[in-house]
């Protein structure tokens, strides 16, 4: 009976030690979790001048074209452009000796030396611009009347902006907008005038936009116009990053920061975003508020975090 009672007493023993051996397990694995901590950096609501605006497109054109023509019928006798010169007004472009002065006119002056008759013409140029079109060579024969070139008229650049007719109370009413060139270059317009028609299919109107620029900007080039909507200044805002979404989009939230160790997750309501900021509606947030800006993906709503420098 004593080995009996003696064996029942070690497994009883053996049973008990298993036991606390199982326990404490879970009880240390809890404690190395709770020992991890997700390395983050830091940032704060910082307040900006927010506004909502919507791009759309401009067009550069010459809105008029000189058409330089023929004053005689006869040959070109000399051309003193090409195409894509930069002219002048008041430029020769152009010298037209007449058929009649290459079948008397020489023979004549060989015999009068008094005689005065060239039969030449020259044609200038009526507005300063660029060679858009050149339509004859030396030696081509032309009628009086024909073209011979198109020159661009400086004076009519602009660009033309095809405006949604619902846009027209953020545009009509400002005297001037900003322009992007497709460089990064940065324009500032003014609206000169609005065409009396609108597109029937786009409900586009269009709207004429004259720049300065000390550089030439060719015909057809597409500017970025930014038509602002609304201002609001003293916006909250937060780097993008800071702010964390579900996979629809449809809830947002931030991790910020109750002590020294601890991030807990705070649900917001999202505005709109710009430059890589994004505004806080709510809830309202204190610029000392610290809000996790790296290492906050995938964390829980409770998250034991290290702060590492900025």
């Amino acid at each position: 009976m004593k080995g009996s009672n003696f064996s029942l007493i070690i497994s009883i023993l053996a049973i008990a030690i298993g036991c606390n051996h199982q326990e404490a397990a879970p009880a240390e694995e809890q404690a190395k979790a709770d020992d991890v901590k997700t390395p983050v950096t830091l940032t704060n609501i910082e307040r900006l001048t927010f506004y909502d605006s919507i791009g759309l497109n401009a067009t550069s054109v010459f809105l008029q074209n000189s058409y330089v023509k023929s004053t005689a019928t006869g040959y070109v006798k000399s051309v003193t452009i090409k195409p894509g010169d930069y002219v002048n007004s008041g430029k020769i472009l152009f010298t037209i000796e007449t058929k009649e002065s290459q079948v008397i006119g020489n023979s004549i002056s060989s015999l009068d030396t008094s005689f005065r008759f060239s039969g030449v013409n020259t044609i200038k140029a009526s507005v300063t611009g660029f060679i858009t079109q050149l339509d004859h060579q030396p030696g081509d024969y032309v009628q009086d009347g024909d073209q011979l070139a198109v020159v661009s008229d400086m004076n009519s650049f602009a660009f033309l902006l095809n405006l949604p007719y619902e846009l027209r109370p953020f545009v009509l009413n400002k005297k001037t907008v900003n322009l992007t060139l497709p460089d990064g270059t940065h324009l500032q317009g003014n609206i000169a005038s609005v065409m009396p028609t609108v597109d029937s299919l786009s409900q586009t109107q269009p709207v004429v936009i004259k720049v300065s620029s000390q550089n030439p900007i060719p015909q057809n080039l597409i500017a970025k116009v930014n038509v602002i909507k609304t201002i609001r200044n003293n916006v909250a805002t937060l780097p993008k990053s800071a702010v964390l979404s579900d996979e629809a989009q449809t809830k947002f939230w931030i991790m910020k920061m109750i002590d020294s160790i601890t991030a807990v997750k705070v649900d917001i309501k999202k505005g709109i975003e710009l430059n890589g900021k994004v505004e806080i509606m709510e809830p309202a947030f204190s610029p000392k508020d610290q809000i996790l800006l790296t290492g906050n993906y995938g964390l829980p709503d409770t998250a034991k975090v290290i702060i590492e420098k900025q």
